[in-house]
């Protein structure tokens, strides 16, 4: 009996030792739940912007790039580092060359003396321009074919020259000479007077040029102008645009018209106009940029695009001060 007692416990024994070798079981944790997977870091793209002056069309071409990237471009996607020169082509420089050294990714010009100095600025940063009216005459290409290639693209104000001309002609058929008015430092202004200079002899009228330097010399030149000639035309041309108020207040006393390149500055101190809208080329502008930081298009392989609309307008204050009956087909400037 003793024996299979002490069989026992030690049995006993053993099962107790065996149970306390064992790794301890731990209970089972819970299933993850499914978490989301993290969104990617969203990209900001930082976005120059060099205006030449200020102005009512260059003020709406930028107006319309900003536009279209509030509504092409996601909410919190780009900053803007909006700036403007006053005018002056130096203060272009010296504002894009601050964007280059800031290594923005993109930048926009508002006018030629900023393409231009864009142009100078960086060759690797995509540039887009507006408001520029022949990019070959701006940036010195020969043969221009309408793609610019390299880092710049952008879009164009032209009118149809040969139609401006003859604006002159339809509204003073009577008119013998014809005063260009316009200032020399701007090439776009003198690539649009020597063509608009052609087509005006084309219809029998002769046409003298009154060129200024810089704003100092508008009142003095367009008194010339006015003084010399039976009619005025102006180009689309930022100085002239900036004192609009100025040639006006020489127009009216003299008794003298304008036939103007655009609608801005038609509604300063012109009659009449065969203009495209600002607004929608900076919008379009606006388009290529998003295009380009979005969608990462080659800048090199696109055109320079036009408005696809053409506006006859004209203004009814500057005709009403001139005694100017406004011709049919006219929209007035608003």
């Amino acid at each position: 009996m003793k024996k299979l007692i002490a069989a026992a416990l030690c049995a006993l024994l053993v099962l107790s030792l065996a149970a306390c070798g064992a790794p301890k079981q731990e209970p089972a944790a819970p299933a993850p739940a499914n978490e989301p997977a993290s969104a990617p870091e969203q990209k900001v793209f930082s976005i120059g912007i060099c205006q030449l002056a200020q102005h009512p069309a260059l003020d709406a071409a930028t107006e319309g790039f900003l536009a279209a990237l509030s509504d092409r471009m996601p909410e919190g996607s780009f900053t803007v580092d909006n700036r403007n020169a006053s005018g002056d082509s130096g203060t272009c420089s010296t504002i894009v060359n601050g964007f280059v050294s800031s290594d923005v990714d993109l930048i926009m010009v508002v006018a030629t003396p900023a393409l231009q100095a864009a142009a100078a600025a960086t060759d690797s940063i995509p540039i887009l321009a507006t408001a520029i009216t022949e990019y070959g005459t701006a940036l010195d290409i020969d043969g221009f074919s309408g793609t610019v290639g390299g880092n710049i693209s952008g879009t164009s104000d032209l009118a149809p020259l040969d139609e401006q001309a003859a604006m002159v002609k339809e509204w003073f058929p009577d008119a013998k000479t014809v005063g260009l008015l316009f200032c020399s430092a701007e090439a776009n202004s003198r690539y649009q007077v020597d063509v608009v200079k052609a087509e005006l002899e084309k219809l029998g009228m002769t046409a003298t040029e009154f060129a200024f330097t810089d704003s100092n010399d508008v009142a003095s030149v367009a008194q010339k102008a006015c003084d010399s000639c039976d009619v005025l035309y102006i180009p689309t041309d930022n100085t002239c645009a900036s004192n609009a108020e100025t040639i006006a207040n020489v127009l009216i006393p003299a008794g003298k018209a304008a036939i103007c390149g655009e609608e801005a500055l038609c509604a300063g101190c012109g009659i009449a106009t065969l203009s495209i809208n600002y607004g929608d080329i900076g919008y379009k502008t606006g388009e290529m940029a998003v295009n380009i930081l979005l969608n990462d298009a080659d800048i090199s392989k696109m055109p320079i695009e036009y408005s696809p609309v053409i506006a006859k307008k004209f203004n009814k204050a500057m005709c009403e001060a001139l005694g100017i009956e406004p011709l049919e087909g006219y929209a007035e400037i608003l």
